[in-house]
């Protein structure tokens, strides 16, 4: 169950959190302000605690695409709404930590110690506690034992154009998909976002609102965020932001950073700006199987993950729950997850990655999830 308070604030009126005895010592955030943007009727809120329509189609409709940056390319952090987001945040919490480096897509950590790992740099020591006082930790694991928190980043999955050669493999498997699958098994998820995914396909996004899912923020153009200038990190937070905004009447508060690539710098950006870092802990690398997007892992290898997963919990073996990684990404992903979540659920008490860790309110609209412990 979702309640939804009717009243929404104004477009443009900037909230600041209060503190609260769990988060006073957290530095203040500010929900973004989106200037000159009219969420339309349709866009509004709104959660189905009823039976969801899987019959349903979607509109292929696009968000004014004249209003963002070019789909899938890393937006001009000199935009001037860009520059209004640079211009509220409070630099002095940002530590002048140094640009990571990549080399041909990978990232470079030979100068970097992670011992020490002083910029709490998660893809090289997998730290998740920063070492800034005014950050929360990351959440990255369901805190009681039995819980898996699905997740699913780079969606919404979108249809491919007619003349892509890999049109007749992938359209079926991209939403309502995934999301149909989802409510037959009567299961709810976390899905992170890719924002130009959300301006081209708006509806997907509404959909899975509607049907109780929690939405977060996984950038414009997924690069890796510590190789990122200061602004660019802005950039791709904001726009990711605004396009889930526009399609569902909804800021969200929670965000995850492809490949887990995090430190000290984007965390304090990305706080600032609103956005707790989810991470996780039980990863499939569903993402590298054979498949448009994807490599060269074998399907067996991730059944082998889900297998060991399960016999882990069944032998007693957790002292926690699980939060796993997985992708709205192309048919390999969508068959992989359809394949397991039943046998899953047998073992486990799937639910939402941002419900098992008791965050029943991720969006600046007042929203309320259901607390299931």
């Amino acid at each position: 169950m979702v309640t939804l308070n009717a009243t929404m604030p104004a477009e443009n009126a900037t909230a600041i959190i209060t503190p609260s005895a769990t988060n006073s010592s957290w530095a203040a955030q500010v929900s973004p302000i989106f200037p000159n943007m009219v969420v339309s009727p349709d866009a509004q809120p709104y959660i189905n605690n009823g039976t969801i329509d899987t019959n349903a189609t979607l509109s292929k409709e696009t968000l004014n695409l004249t209003n963002y940056p070019e789909i899938w390319k890393s937006p001009d952090p000199k935009h001037p709404e860009v520059q209004a987001m640079i211009a509220r945040l409070n630099w002095d919490l940002v530590p002048n930590i140094k640009k990571h480096k990549s080399k041909k897509g990978d990232l470079v950590f030979k100068k970097y110690d992670e011992d020490a790992d002083p910029d709490c740099w998660w893809s090289a020591s997998g730290c998740t506690e920063p070492k800034l006082s005014y950050l929360p930790p990351d959440l990255y694991t369901c805190p009681t034992k039995g819980d898996w928190g699905l997740t699913y980043d780079d969606g919404p999955f979108n249809l491919l154009p007619d003349d892509d050669s890999n049109n007749k493999t992938e359209n079926p498997y991209a939403e309502p998909r995934l999301y149909n699958f989802l409510a037959k098994e009567d299961l709810k998820a976390t899905l992170f976002y890719i924002g130009s995914n959300v301006a081209t396909y708006p509806a997907a996004a509404r959909r899975a609102l509607s049907d109780g899912h929690t939405l977060c923020v996984h950038t414009w153009s997924h690069p890796t965020m510590t190789t990122q200038s200061n602004e660019k990190v802005v950039a791709e937070l904001y726009w990711t932001l605004k396009a889930i905004k526009e399609a569902t009447g909804v800021t969200v508060k929670c965000w995850r950073p492809p490949q887990g690539d995090v430190d000290d710098r984007v965390r304090a950006i990305a706080h600032q700006m609103g956005l707790r870092t989810v991470l996780w802990n039980r990863d499939t690398n569903d993402w590298d199987m054979p498949a448009p997007g994807g490599g060269k892992l074998s399907p067996a290898t991730v059944d082998g993950y889900f297998r060991t997963w399960i016999k882990e919990e069944e032998q007693g073996k957790n002292k926690e729950g699980v939060l796993v990684l997985e992708h709205e990404l192309n048919h390999a992903t969508v068959n992989m997850t359809e394949a397991w979540l039943p046998t899953v659920k047998k073992t486990f008490n799937v639910v939402s990655a941002m419900t098992c860790n008791n965050v029943l309110q991720p969006y600046w609209e007042n929203v309320t999830y259901q607390a299931i412990h």
